[in-house]
């Protein structure tokens, strides 16, 4: 496999997770900020839409893997919906006059049926480009680290790209007046639909490329109905217990995220006082984005981790190691010498959540080797809908939980609002001892996933030689 396939795959999931970390992140806090739904309304709104969208990924992971084209199984969704993907991100950022519920609920669900139509084909097609273990995490390595490249670049970008737009900020700039309302991210509704078109043209872009760049070369066909492989799929335990890994995962990783601007906003920027030539990196966007550096660090480092202790120790290891980060996280004082060790935290929590992430991909394509072996049969779409399926329960319960525990502690939506201990209290809590939680659920689950990397080499070999039988 070339370097530019590698590169090539990996602009998929470098689109797919600039999206999807502005709708984790950020997408909350539009909703209760800018577009002006309640809180118990937004987690309603994101538990309900992402629970559809969860189930809608089967339904594609089926689709697509009885799609006969001269490009493959998978590879056209990427041209199919790399339009209407970046469209649908556009149409998400929108706020109209009237009937603003109506339009949410619509939208968000198109948006989620649309990222699933591409993202699950793309998924996929990890299995299919290599039939080698160690080249699928080489693989996965290129798709996280592109992908945390891409967070970096959205999140980096978004909160100096919502205050360009907003005309209100710009004008501050030019007087040099408002030094207070600039350091907070603009509630201008037009502000942040720009911003998206510029993110959602740079998102149809890499797709594009990423279909251009990349081909199929394993060849393998799902010989039974639908009914039956769903009832395989049920049966099949190391997918059940991959499934509430990946979850637990992604949980850990959208609380912290949703939770970040609100204890940003309400919390660090009303709090902490710091040098003024320092001012700048005291914002979400900034935190947020060394994380996904820290991420791409994570990733490389998951290569040789999983190749020396196995997919199944590197992935608990790391989980422990998140436990422990995210409780002393909670102990951090709101000082300046405080933000600069919570900088810290930030790197080392994010470098381990980037060995994770890659070892989560890689080892759903073991399963699919493991179901084809077992039961004579490939299922790659459908099992790799099912990774994008745990990703968006992850992102529904995780944003969903924020919103009601914010409720729960009291936060106070209106602008300029000064929180109350309990709500403070609340945000600290969502950034050490909930995602701690989640983390300690991982390491208990994955305990018992039985494709280590001994059974996985002798998957390997048997299966090698039925298709080449």
């Amino acid at each position: 496999m070339t370097l530019k396939e590698k590169i090539g795959y990996g602009l998929g999931d470098m689109s797919s997770s600039m999206f999807w970390k502005l709708f984790s992140y950020f997408l909350p806090f539009f909703y209760s900020n800018v577009f002006g739904l309640s809180l118990a309304d937004a987690g309603i709104l994101m538990l309900v839409t992402r629970v559809w969208d969860a189930v809608s990924d089967p339904m594609m992971g089926i689709l697509a893997d009885r799609t006969k084209t001269r490009w493959g199984k998978y590879r056209p969704y990427l041209l199919y919906f790399a339009v209407p993907f970046a469209v649908c991100g556009v149409l998400l950022f929108t706020t109209p006059e009237n009937g603003k519920t109506v339009w949410a609920y619509v939208t968000y669900i198109l948006m989620m049926t649309v990222y699933t139509g591409i993202n699950v084909p793309y998924g996929s097609l990890l299995n299919v480009m290599t039939s080698d273990s160690d080249e699928k995490s080489v693989l996965s390595s290129f798709r996280m680290f592109f992908a945390y490249g891409g967070s970096f670049i959205a999140l980096g970008i978004w909160e100096p790209l919502c205050n360009f737009f907003d005309k209100s900020k710009a004008a501050a700039v030019e007087t040099a007046q408002a030094a207070e309302g600039l350091a907070s991210i603009s509630t201008d509704p037009t502000a942040w639909n720009h911003a998206m078109i510029v993110i959602a043209g740079c998102c149809c872009l890499l797709f594009v490329l990423c279909f251009l760049f990349t081909k199929e070369y394993v060849k393998s066909e799902s010989t039974v109905s639908v009914g039956q492989d769903l009832k395989l799929l049920l049966k099949n335990k190391p997918w059940w217990l991959l499934i509430g890994a990946a979850l637990a995962s992604n949980l850990f990783n959208t609380v912290r995220g949703t939770a970040t601007a609100y204890f940003f906003s309400d919390y660090i920027l009303k709090t902490v006082e710091i040098a003024p030539e320092w001012a700048f990196l005291v914002s979400a966007g900034i935190f947020l984005s060394i994380g996904e550096v820290s991420n791409m660090v994570g990733v490389v480092l998951a290569v040789p981790m999983s190749r020396h202790l196995g997919k199944k120790t590197t992935y608990i290891l790391s989980m422990a190691i998140l436990v422990g980060l995210s409780i002393a996280f909670f102990f951090l004082p709101a000082t300046a010498g405080g933000y600069w060790a919570m900088i810290v935290f930030q790197i080392l929590i994010s470098t381990f959540t980037g060995v994770i992430s890659p070892l989560i991909w890689s080892m759903y394509a073991d399963v699919a080797d493991y179901s084809e072996l077992k039961d004579g049969t490939a299922s790659t779409g459908l099992i790799f809908s099912s990774a994008s399926m745990a990703q968006k329960f992850g992102g529904a319960f995780g944003g969903a939980a924020v919103m009601w525990l914010l409720a729960g502690f009291g936060y106070d939506t209106t602008a300029g609002a000064v929180q109350t201990e309990t709500a403070v209290l609340g945000l600290r809590m969502l950034m050490s001892w909930v995602p701690a939680i989640v983390a300690a659920l991982a390491i208990v689950v994955t305990f018992f996933y039985p494709l280590t990397k001994k059974k996985m080499e002798s998957v390997q070999v048997e299966l090698a030689e039925r298709r080449n039988a």
